[in-house]
């Protein structure tokens, strides 16, 4: 169904080279930019509206009830990996993934309906706690959330890498011999996880798992749906000198029964982002995404003993926080560029 002979997530010349072509990297482009978030903002590792009821708080964002059929989600300064969440927030981490995420969806809208309301979030608090919504929330639509990720990947990497080198697949996706870490795969997958608890790990399944979730014909549109959405923002962030190797889409069920996407999209804590110019076969890319973070904790280690991946994680140095702000700062600019 989705062609890949001209693919949009890497130019032939790159394919055939593995090398960085600055001609394809940064041609004009008529797409808007970007609103810049301020970046005078305080840090926000929790925030506490005391004029709308607390309905969950996440890895990241904080969501709040709004009446029966709303709902305001501010997105924190807070940063996870492996699962677990940090203690020291990442500044302007969460505007600049608000700001990121509005950008997609106005990119994508002709493709899935979304939950954004088009409201003004600072219209449903008081004074006082519009500081804490100012440039790092979204109001949107209440929805029945599908109990699955939708995960495309357009490369092989992280626990895609590790699944092809035991099986030569990925959550149940037969690919090519030969390939290696960051091959571009012969066109995307779709390979669904499950929804873990915060702490807990998400588990890769495949299709036929997720059929056995949400039924085939919702399965099999949300994978359509998934797989569209990825070449279409893959095409777009190339022509801003950016892979995107993979992500995770949600969704969601309005109360006609309206497939929705939902939550956040496309953005470095849900994608694997690469700039063209460091990427290669064989090695793992530099990335804009939380890669950063992933490499610290791997050689972190608690009173003298390597990090289990469980909480409480480790206190992040302030080297570590500045320069993994720096990366999405980085990945913003080149994107509004």
């Amino acid at each position: 169904m989705f062609r890949i002979d001209s693919s949009p997530f890497l130019p032939r010349s790159l394919q055939s080279r593995g090398v960085f072509d600055p001609h394809h990297a940064h041609p004009a482009s008529s797409e808007s930019p970007m609103t810049a978030p301020p970046s005078n903002a305080p840090p926000l590792l929790s925030s506490s509206l005391h004029s709308l009821p607390l309905l969950a708080r996440g890895k990241v964002r904080d969501n709040y009830a709004v009446g029966d059929d709303r709902m305001l989600m501010i997105a924190t300064d807070r940063i996870s990996a492996f699962d677990v969440v940090l203690g020291e927030p990442i500044p302007g981490k969460g505007e600049l993934l608000t700001q990121m995420a509005m950008f997609w969806f106005a990119h994508l809208g002709h493709i899935v309906p979304n939950h954004l309301t088009g409201d003004d979030p600072q219209s449903v608090v008081q004074p006082d706690e519009r500081e804490q919504v100012r440039g790092r929330a979204m109001l949107v639509k209440r929805l029945k959330p599908l109990p699955i990720e939708a995960v495309v990947r357009g490369y092989l990497a992280g626990s895609g890498w590790k699944e092809y080198q035991q099986s030569q697949s990925v959550c149940g996706v037969a690919l090519p011999a030969g390939l290696k870490n960051a091959s571009r795969l012969p066109q995307p997958i779709f390979t669904p996880a499950t929804k873990a608890e915060m702490g807990d790990h998400d588990e890769n399944i495949d299709f036929d798992q997720a059929v056995a979730l949400i039924g085939a014909d919702l399965a099999a549109r949300v994978r359509d749906i998934s797989i569209q959405l990825y070449e279409t923002a893959a095409a777009i962030a190339l022509k801003k000198g950016v892979i995107i190797a993979d992500t995770k889409f949600e969704f969601g069920l309005d109360t006609d029964g309206t497939l929705t996407l939902m939550d956040e999209v496309l953005t470095p804590d849900s994608s694997r982002y690469w700039p063209v110019e460091g990427y290669a076969e064989g090695i793992n890319p530099p990335s804009y995404d939380k890669q950063f973070v992933r490499d610290w904790l791997e050689q972190a280690t608690v009173d003298g003993q390597p990090w289990g991946k469980r909480p409480p994680a480790p206190a992040m140095p302030p080297d570590v926080i500045s320069k993994t702000a720096a990366k999405y700062r980085e990945a913003f600019q080149r994107l509004s560029a």
